[in-house]
């Protein structure tokens, strides 16, 4: 319904309008915003002196083109309506712009709401720039595997499926004040030719339109969508004129989507600068013919002047009525008055592109790939991979470098083994040559991308990949994983694999995506759109089940706020300008989501080497919960200690010493009467040099404990510690008490893995390393990992100039552990912040973690609790301190527990809000007297952080 006042203003403004400016209100111009003054001074002339209704922005950027927009509506007597080509985002037209979808992915979904939310989001994008018009969605049906021009354009094959899903996305767009221009009427999918290049005909009766290529367009109108676009397409069944394009056409534009679909909306041309029209008719000319077909919108006109002149020449003959061109002017005067150009006010550029970049966007692309990922095939159903330690996986990723997300991603899971051919068409030897590379891995997981949209070019996919993987999948025994990572068609190639994955585009996004898919982080949702072979028909795709692993996504996705997480980055560089630490990892995982995961600065102040996500830090005292514990708790678990039992009871040896009454509680919660440490390291030096009873410069069967690179200790150190610590004092009990107070002590973890070692029968880094560390898939948490990783990937701790008189680079910075090879109960434990979170996920989860429980009982939540009030430890966790001074943010939640190191490093558990916090740096390098790390209150600063990112529930 029109109401009085729209009336009134279209009625005021087009009485104000001479012959020639209503004229104008017919063309759309194209405009570029990379481009230079002179082609915007032709702009200015078109809107100045021409009076041009609209304008459609090319290549560019928001900025720039915002700029653009509010000089020329400047010149405009009428506002002009700005359109843009965005049909999967504003990045089809601008730099700096997100990339959403294109619309077969979106095809694969199972949700049309997420099509409606990218919608929603792309036109408050729009808004925000100044854009009134989307030339979007793509309805055509793609029933030609082979079109070359919309392909994955489309939504899919099926016509009731892209109805529904243009709708969705139209509704998306004009619910939130942007016209939806559906197009290429009347149905540009069964096309083998490029209407940008030349002229496809399609030789389709009427009957068949109206079964297949004309529905989607009844239901978008239907629907109000208020634009239609016509396609340069010659369809001789409907109108016979030789080379007469569907634009250029009265029986198509005028009978049938006028007359007989009785569409009212506003019907654009499609570019007349294409060679699909221009070909055959001169700048002017084709406009004017476009006019007389009945198109309301004549747009990329590539002479206005001349297309001026030719229409008032068609008027003065009668060819067309001066009353049909008002008729169509008025239209899109009511098109404006809709936009809301009736209270035209420019773009406020201030904060323009921080305000088109909408965290929530990231949100929607992220949930419209997630739901798009389509497993084809899925044999004995493999995926996702479950039982990670007995698997070896090896990553092929074709088409793409080293370092890429795909890999990366994979990475994050379990230890893969990564292979790179960037170059798609590479020769035969570059395949090759990964055969024996590959020999010893059970599961290959071959990835293709940087691939095309061309179905003559095989859509970029080389011979020899096909090759390549058809000998992986016929000549060897491996588990073949294909994961295509581009269109949909391209499957064909790749019909016979036993294990099949479509990831539709090969963006970050979707590359982080599919590798959760592939290990159960997320469900695989989608389906095919297309039929892309005989084995692969359109709906094909099997729903895979999640295993409780970690997911990688955005802080929206749970709740949490990304501006004020960035608030993170100022809290590590000040760390890092303030040399409390020379680099870190900070890892955030919210509701088994991370959310955050960065590096910041170097391995050394020298800045020589960046940190990287990859980076391996000795973590010190986390690995009393993180190695100790867990073998303790699954003790307890398995019903074979009694935590308020004596640890003699469990080690006969302590008997008749003043270690026989300690209490496995007691000693879980640093309140046995343990002293805090003792320096065994000084008892083994002589003059302070190092004594050769106990240390030797190379390694053998004797002194085989390697204490840094070119020092050894005798095989009998261990045994020499554990007597050191069964002799040492007690402290002095308060007068009167029965119980000792709180004293944060190492030694109770050398008991607590002396006693595990004995009930295990193993030693504690095998037992982790079998029951733990691998089925997890944790490819960095290792004692000694010098000796599965390059020092590179460590980073340093300190320059010790007092016992080992080195810089302690990949062994232990713990004395102690050092002297017993590493591998102490205490420290010893190296790790990258994703590998610690895993760990960390799991005892959040109960034990429950990819499938696999860890624990049967909820050890975990009873280990957490607090357990004396004069404490605020629980059995071997630290938890925040109620009184405001603890090692926590004071937000954290009383469930809370985890555990900090003297290295500079913390991880925190918030059961309540299902929240965990690890922070991973080396502030000892150089020298472990280097407080400032506490000093400045960097790691507590940044969980008041991630505490107030998260958003309240409404």
């Amino acid at each position: 319904m029109v109401t009085s006042k729209e009336q009134s203003w279209v009625d005021s403004v087009f009485n104000s309008l001479t012959p020639d400016q209503r004229l104008g209100q017919l063309f759309m111009v194209a405009a570029y915003s990379n481009k230079n003054e002179k082609h915007f001074q032709q702009i200015d002339t078109l809107v100045g002196r021409y009076g041009v209704g609209g304008i459609m922005f090319m290549q560019g950027g928001p900025v720039r083109q915002a700029r653009l927009t509010n000089r020329f509506q400047s010149q405009a007597k009428v506002p002009m309506l700005i359109a843009l080509d965005a049909e999967w985002g504003l990045n089809m037209r601008l730099d700096s712009s997100m990339h959403f979808a294109k619309q077969m992915t979106l095809g694969a979904l199972t949700d049309d709401k997420y099509v409606y939310l990218m919608g929603r989001e792309i036109a408050l994008k729009m808004k925000r720039l100044g854009v009134h018009v989307s030339f979007s969605p793509v309805l055509d049906v793609n029933v030609n595997p082979d079109n070359p021009v919309i392909g994955n354009r489309s939504f899919g094959e099926t016509k009731e499926e892209v109805a529904r899903r243009g709708v969705a996305y139209i509704k998306g767009l004009q619910d939130h004040g942007v016209i939806a221009v559906a197009k290429h009427f009347p149905g540009h999918g069964d096309t083998d030719t490029d209407s940008h290049l030349a002229l496809p005909v399609i030789n389709h009766d009427m009957k068949r339109l109206t079964e297949v290529e004309l529905y989607p367009f009844y239901k978008s109108f239907e629907a109000g969508v208020m634009g239609v676009m016509v396609a340069h397409l010659h369809m001789p069944k409907i109108d016979s004129t030789r080379n007469q394009a569907a634009t250029l056409s009265k029986p198509l534009v005028t009978g049938l989507l006028k007359e007989k679909m009785k569409y009212k909306g506003l019907v654009f041309t499609d570019a007349l600068n294409m060679k699909g029209v221009s070909s055959y008719y001169k700048p002017g000319e084709v406009d004017l013919k476009a006019l007389l077909a009945g198109n309301d919108v004549l747009l990329f006109p590539e002479d206005v002047p001349t297309a001026v002149r030719k229409i008032k020449e068609a008027i003065a003959a009668k060819q067309i009525k001066t009353d049909e061109i008002d008729l169509r002017v008025r239209k899109i005067l009511h098109a404006k008055y809709w936009a809301g150009l009736n209270n035209y006010k420019p773009v406020v550029l201030t904060n323009l592109q921080e305000e088109v970049d909408r965290p929530l966007s990231n949100l929607v692309q992220e949930q419209l790939y997630e739901h798009a990922v389509t497993v084809a095939r899925n044999k004995g159903n493999l995926i996702p991979f479950r039982n990670l330690d007995t698997l070896s996986i090896a990553s092929v990723a074709i088409g793409a470098g080293p370092n890429n997300v795909f890999q990366q991603t994979l990475g994050n899971y379990a230890p893969v083994s990564k292979f790179n051919i960037k170059d798609r068409f590479a020769p035969d030897t570059a395949f090759t040559r990964l055969f024996t590379k590959l020999q010893d891995h059970d599961v290959v997981v071959v990835s293709i991308h940087g691939m095309n949209n061309t179905p003559f070019r095989d859509f970029g996919i080389g011979v020899g990949t096909r090759a390549f993987i058809q000998f992986l999948q016929e000549r060897t025994d491996k588990k073949v994983i294909v994961a295509v990572m581009g269109n949909a068609y391209s499957l064909k190639f790749f019909d016979k694999s036993s294990w099949l994955v479509a990831g539709y585009e090969d963006n970050e996004v979707a590359q982080s995506l599919v590798p959760q898919v592939l290990f159960g982080a997320r469900s695989a949702k989608g389906k095919l759109p297309v039929t892309v072979s005989a084995a692969l028909k359109a709906g094909t795709g099997v729903t895979t089940p999640t295993l409780s692993r970690l997911r990688y996504g955005t802080p929206e996705s749970v709740g949490m706020d990304s501006k004020t997480l960035a608030q993170i980055d100022n809290i590590a560089r000040e760390a890092i300008a303030y040399a409390a630490t020379p680099g870190a990892q900070v890892m955030v995982v919210k509701n088994g989501t991370v959310i955050y995961n960065k590096a910041y600065g170097h391995y050394t102040y020298d800045k020589a080497k960046p940190v990287t996500n990859n980076t391996v830090y000795d973590i010190a005292s986390i690995t009393k919960v993180a190695a100790t514990l867990q073998a303790v708790m699954f003790l307890k678990d398995q019903g074979k200690i009694n935590l308020d039992e004596k640890v003699a009871t469990y080690l006969p040896e302590l008997k008749g010493t003043n270690k026989a009454n300690l209490v496995i509680r007691d000693v879980l919660t640093h309140q046995s009467g343990l002293r805090a440490g003792i320096p065994h390291w000084q008892k083994t030096l002589d003059k302070l040099q190092l004594n050769q009873t106990f240390y030797a410069s190379a390694q053998n069967d004797v002194f085989p404990n390697e204490v840094v690179p070119g020092i050894y200790s005798i095989k009998s150190m261990e045994d020499s510690l554990w007597a050191w610590t069964v002799r040492s004092p007690l402290l002095t009990r308060s007068k009167g008490a029965k119980t000792y107070e709180y004293q944060y002590s190492d030694l109770g973890f050398y008991i607590l893995k002396r006693m595990s070692e004995k009930l295990l029968n193993q030693p504690l880094n095998e037992f982790m390393d079998q029951n733990f560390y691998g089925p997890l898939g944790l490819s960095t948490m290792t004692y000694n990992p010098l000796l599965k990783h390059p020092r590179e990937v460590i980073a340093p701790t300190e320059d010790d100039n007092y016992f080992r008189k080195n810089l302690i680079w990949g062994t232990v910075h713990d004395q102690g552990a050092a002297m017993m090879g590493g591998v102490g109960g205490h420290a010893g434990l190296f790790s990258n912040a994703n590998d610690l979170a895993i760990l960390m996920q799991m005892n959040l989860q109960n034990g429950n973690y990819g499938g696999h429980k860890y624990f049967n009982n909820n050890v975990v939540v009873e280990f957490s609790k607090k357990q004396f009030s004069n404490s605020r430890r629980g059995l071997g966790w630290d938890k925040p301190d109620l009184e405001g001074n603890g090692p926590t943010s004071n937000m954290a939640s009383a469930s809370t527990f985890g555990h900090t190191g003297f290295t500079g490093t913390g991880a925190w558990v918030d059961p309540e809000n299902k929240l965990i916090y690890i922070f991973l740096s080396n502030r000892v390098y150089p020298d472990a007297g280097n407080s400032k790390l506490v000093k400045y209150n960097i790691r507590t600063r940044i969980h008041d952080v991630i505490y107030k990112s998260i958003v309240p529930k409404t």
